[in-house]
């Protein structure tokens, strides 16, 4: 393949200058539908009864998957060089589609 062709086979990625600053969430809602997933990243600010929806995304299901798979990839990988990540007071889960059994 040429030099050429390559270039016209890669996705080029705009990064608008007001989107690039990016939002701070600290909560996120994920609700879907047969046909979307939907999930509405927000900010939940200490002292105030509402939590305020930054931005929305919305996936059809494989690319919800996609996202999946990448974020394991990314955490694992974050985590190797950083540190696991402790979410404290959180009880452990899976995101396996079946339970995981506890062993006592």
């Amino acid at each position: 393949m040429s030099e050429n062709n390559k270039n016209q086979n890669q996705l080029q990625i705009e990064l608008p200058q007001e989107v690039a600053q990016g939002e701070y969430a600290n909560f996120a809602i994920i609700t879907h539908s047969s046909s979307d997933f939907i999930i509405d990243f927000a900010r939940v600010l200490p002292g105030l009864p509402k939590a305020q929806v930054k931005s929305r995304v919305i996936l059809a299901p494989e690319h919800a998957k996609r996202l999946l798979v990448a974020l394991q990839e990314n955490i694992v990988r974050y985590e190797r060089e950083f540190g696991v990540i402790k979410i404290p007071q959180q009880e452990p889960r899976t995101i396996a589609p079946f339970p995981v059994k506890q062993e006592n």
